[in-house]
C-alpha cells in the first residue's frame, strides 16, 4: 500500500491539496489560479492519480523522466538535496538513479501534494522564462499550458506564429501532435483549426478547470480568484519535516513484514530517516 493512499479528493485531504498549491504559488511567485487549473485538468486534484497509458502520476501527471529532470534542477531548493544529488543524466540525455529503491522513493514523491505542487510551479516558471525570452512579451497562463502540452520549444514555435499570423492553420506545423490530438487541431468537419482558435480553446479549458476547482473550495471563479490563495488556511511548505513523516509511514508499513532479528539490525531506511530528522533539526 502506498504511504499516500490516505489522500482522498474530498474533505480535509482536498483542502491539503489546495493549500499545497497555494503554498507553491507563494514560494515561487507562479500564478495560483494557473497551478490550480492545471492540477484540476491533469488529475481532478487527486494526488495519487495514475495514467493508464504512460508513467504519468500525481497531481500534475509528471512522467518519470520529467519528474527526475525537475528534481535534478530544483530539488535542492526545496529540501530535496538528497534526491537531487541521486539523479544523474546519462550521455543519451536521459535521467536516472542508480539505486532502484531510492529511484522509486523519488518517483513516489509525485504523490506528495506539497512536493508535486512546488515542482510543477518551478517547471512552469522555467517555461515562463523560456517563452518570454523567445517571444519578447509576458507569457500568459494559457501560454504556460501550451508549453505543458507542446513542450517549451513547441509552444514558443506555436506562439511566435500565433502572434504574427493567428488565423493560419496550425496542423501543418505540428503534424505529429495533430495526428495524436485531432479534436484539438481539427474541427468536426475535418478543417484545420487556426492558431488563435486552438489557443482560445486551451484558455477556456484552463479557466473552466480553475472555476470548477474554486467552486468546490472557496466559491470563487475566474482568473481574478487567484487572490483566493491568500485567504486559504496556511498549508505545509515543503521542508524536511514532510519527508520525515513520509519516511516514518513507510517504515511503519515495511516493518510489519520484518522478523524480530531484522528489526534489530540497522536498516538503510532507518539510516535515511535519521538523515532526514537531522535535516529537520537544522531548519
Amino acid at each position: 500500500m502506498s504511504v499516500f493512499s490516505d489522500l482522498s479528493v474530498g474533505g480535509t485531504s482536498r483542502n491539503r491539496v489546495t493549500n499545497a498549491i497555494a503554498m507553491a504559488s507563494q514560494r515561487t511567485g507562479m500564478d495560483f489560479a494557473y497551478l490550480l487549473g492545471q492540477a484540476k485538468i491533469e488529475s481532478s486534484l487527486n494526488p495519487t492519480a495514475k495514467a493508464s497509458t504512460s508513467s504519468a502520476k500525481g497531481l500534475y501527471q509528471f512522467i518519470d523522466q520529467s519528474w527526475l529532470a525537475v528534481i535534478d534542477r530544483h530539488g535542492s531548493d526545496h529540501g530535496l538535496g538528497w534526491a537531487a544529488d541521486a539523479v544523474q543524466r546519462g550521455a543519451n540525455g536521459r535521467y536516472y538513479v542508480s539505486d532502484p529503491t531510492l529511484r522509486q522513493q523519488i518517483l513516489d514523491l509525485r504523490n506528495h501534494p506539497e512536493t508535486a505542487s512546488v515542482m510543477a510551479a518551478e517547471h512552469a516558471a522555467d517555461n515562463k522564462a523560456y517563452l518570454e525570452s523567445r517571444l519578447g512579451r509576458e507569457a500568459e497562463p494559457v501560454d504556460l499550458y501550451l508549453a505543458h502540452f507542446l513542450g517549451a520549444g513547441g509552444a514558443a514555435k506555436f506562439l511566435a506564429v500565433h502572434d504574427s499570423n493567428p488565423y493560419a492553420g496550425a496542423a501543418s506545423m505540428f503534424p505529429s501532435a495533430a495526428a495524436a490530438n485531432r479534436s484539438i487541431f481539427y474541427d468536426r468537419s475535418g478543417n484545420p483549426r487556426s492558431f488563435a482558435d486552438i489557443r482560445q480553446k486551451f484558455a477556456a479549458k484552463l479557466q473552466n478547470g480553475v472555476e470548477s476547482a474554486l467552486n468546490g473550495q472557496t466559491g470563487g471563479s475566474g482568473w481574478a480568484a487567484s487572490s483566493a490563495a491568500a485567504d486559504l488556511p496556511q498549508g505545509k511548505t515543503v521542508q524536511p519535516a514532510d519527508y520525515v513523516r513520509v519516511e516514518t509511514e513507510r517504515l511503519q508499513q515495511s516493518s510489519q513484514s520484518l522478523t524480530e532479528d531484522e528489526l534489530l539490525r540497522p536498516q538503510p531506511a532507518t539510516a535515511r530517516l535519521a538523515y532526514l530528522m537531522l535535516a529537520t533539526f537544522g531548519r
